[in-house]
């Protein structure tokens, strides 16, 4: 059997978790530069016209009539949280897949003899009590019934946010109450398709040829037809796999037109990918910087390149990497236009013990000790404690990093941002 264990609300639960006053109250999360609606409680839910996505500007009167509360995204506090979260499940079970920040799976594999409805109360308890956040727990055979069965648990409010899938007549009850869109991992194409030939349901899907679905919908079509029927298919991944590419792109806070300026940033979001880069064990042969105006403005003049540059040596050196960004970010800069956006991706990632070198070229690379002293310091004392120059102040960043007039604070991981009570 295998549990999927899914937050309610994750981001607005850890804004509630230190805003007890907000219980009972509409609250959402905002995007990225305060640009729109990305999460809503239930309360929030029941204003049906507020959409998600919504661009906050043309709403932010419609919200405060409302009385609804909102928050810019505080995703160091979601990540915090979300680890204890799973650090909770993992006293469940050894083998936990995280599947996003607000899900994972839980196997529970030699389990079966226990009184898993008793055991999911359990789970969902504990991490309530240890973190403050509400789950909805669902169990069964499969991870695609998992899921349903997770979906059964919040949407079916007499369950109480935990559904057992253990006999077949649950199955099938569960495969005639889901709609074809309520299955994980099948897309409005297939949904379509499926309408197509009659069935609506999870258990019309069931019941159709296996020829059929393998001609239709390909191998991933039959892996879900299969899970759906209580055949597992889908393995069991503990593990993060590697990532084949590491990039980030942030909107500027304003439109910028400075050089100096940009190349801050990019130097700033650099350094953040090769750290990843270097938890991952691994080097890029490429680096690539791309540079673009707000499409969406109707005013300002449209531009957008992107350089990749060919590295003599693959690394994961910060300070190389900043180099060659600078030097691609002054092939595409364009004078006259206002940018919105600077982006970086590390591409052709090889293991850091595979590194082949060049008899042709010398390196300026840093002393791989000193890139992990570094890191140590970071990972002890707080992000960009030792950083490179090129990167800015946390002064000068504030030209272009990302509006967030409403983020509560980082009371998990702030020293100077901790809930102070009784004040």
């Amino acid at each position: 059997m295998i549990a999927m264990v899914d937050c309610n609300s994750f981001y607005v639960s850890c804004e509630q978790l230190f805003r007890p006053d907000l219980k009972g109250r509409a609250v959402v999360v905002l995007s990225n530069n305060d640009g729109c609606i990305i999460a809503k409680n239930k309360e929030a839910k029941a204003l049906t016209h507020i959409p998600y996505g919504e661009p906050f500007f043309k709403i932010k009167k419609l919200l405060a009539s409302n009385e609804v509360t909102l928050f810019s995204s505080n995703y160091t506090l979601y990540g915090n949280l979300s680890d204890r979260v799973m650090n909770v499940l993992r006293t469940f079970s050894p083998d936990v897949e995280v599947y996003s920040i607000d899900e994972s799976f839980v196997n529970l594999k030699g389990m079966e003899y226990l009184d898993l409805q008793e055991y999911g109360e359990q789970i969902k308890n504990k991490v309530v009590r240890h973190t403050g956040i509400p789950v909805g727990v669902g169990i069964a055979p499969t991870k695609v019934l998992a899921k349903l069965a997770n979906r059964i648990s919040k949407k079916i409010p007499h369950h109480h946010h935990v559904f057992v899938m253990d006999t077949e007549q649950k199955r099938i009850d569960s495969l005639k109450w889901a709609v074809t869109k309520d299955i994980w991992g099948l897309g409005k194409k297939h949904v379509a398709r499926l309408a197509a030939v009659g069935a609506f349901t999870a258990y019309d899907f069931t019941q159709l040829p296996l020829a059929w679905v393998r001609k239709e919908m390909t191998v991933v079509g039959e892996r879900l037809w299969r899970e759906l029927k209580g055949e597992s298919c889908m393995t069991f991944n503990t593990l993060p796999r590697n990532k084949k590419a590491i990039g980030t792109a942030k909107s500027f806070g304003k439109k910028l037109s400075d050089l100096a300026t940009i190349e801050e940033a990019c130097a700033y979001y650099i350094s953040e990918v090769s750290e990843v880069l270097r938890a991952q064990k691994c080097c890029c042969t490429y680096l690539q910087v791309y540079l673009t105006t707000n499409y969406h403005s109707a005013y300002d003049t449209q531009y957008r390149n992107s350089k990749t540059i060919t590295l003599d040596v693959a690394t994961n050196d910060t300070f190389s990497l900043i180099k060659q960004g600078k030097r691609a970010l002054q092939l595409i800069y364009k004078k006259g236009y206002r940018y919105k956006k600077v982006g970086v991706n590390l591409l052709g990632l090889i293991p850091e013990n595979h590194i082949q070198g060049n008899l042709f070229k010398e390196t300026d690379h840093l002393d791989p000790r000193l890139i992990k002293t570094f890191d140590a310091i970071n990972n002890r004392y707080g992000k960009s404690t030792v950083s490179s120059g090129l990167s800015g102040t946390k002064k000068s960043n504030k030209q272009w990093e990302l509006i967030k007039e409403e983020r509560s604070p980082r009371y998990t991981t702030q020293w100077s941002e901790l809930l102070e009570i009784g004040k």
